[in-house]
């Protein structure tokens, strides 16, 4: 059994992309107000928000349990609208020995795709796949198209 995978998931949004992206790319911490539920609190490490190479911290709650992760914003492109964070700290090592996350703005026509892939390597052959932060993330980024469609 392999302990490395990866996985990817496309959802329509309704909120213009740009703002989609201006939100995972550069103000991450607003999303404590868009899902205070989930999302605690959002600090920034390192860098400027909006950076490569920034360090940002998540404090959040799955499946009732408080959680933090650091990661460092690995790349930003703004041309094909993606960013890429890699997890150096927190919770999701205690299980994988690597952890990335991508999210890619996909316009076509009227509509707008978002693209989320997580790739990662299990620390051994008991750990699950993260389909229930994989899902998370998912209902994490509705919310956020919910909130920017309501503004």
């Amino acid at each position: 059994m392999s302990l490395v995978g990866k996985l990817s998931a496309e959802i329509l949004i309704v909120a213009p992309h740009h703002e989609h992206h201006g939100v995972w790319s550069g103000r991450p911490h607003h999303f404590s107000n868009v899902s205070p539920g989930k999302i605690k609190k959002v600090h920034l490490h390192e860098g400027d928000w909006g950076s490569v190479g920034s360090v940002i911290e998540w404090h959040y709650v799955i499946d009732g349990k408080d959680q933090v992760v650091k990661q460092v914003v690995e790349s930003i492109d703004e041309e094909n609208k993606a960013v890429t964070f890699k997890v150096i700290e927190g919770d999701l090592l205690k299980e994988y020995k690597s952890f990335k996350g991508t999210v890619q703005y996909i316009p076509k026509g009227e509509a707008t795709w978002v693209h989320w892939t997580f790739e990662y390597e299990k620390l051994n052959k008991d750990i699950p796949h993260p389909f229930k932060l994989f899902e998370y993330t998912i209902h994490l980024s509705e919310e956020l198209d919910d909130h920017l469609v309501q503004a």
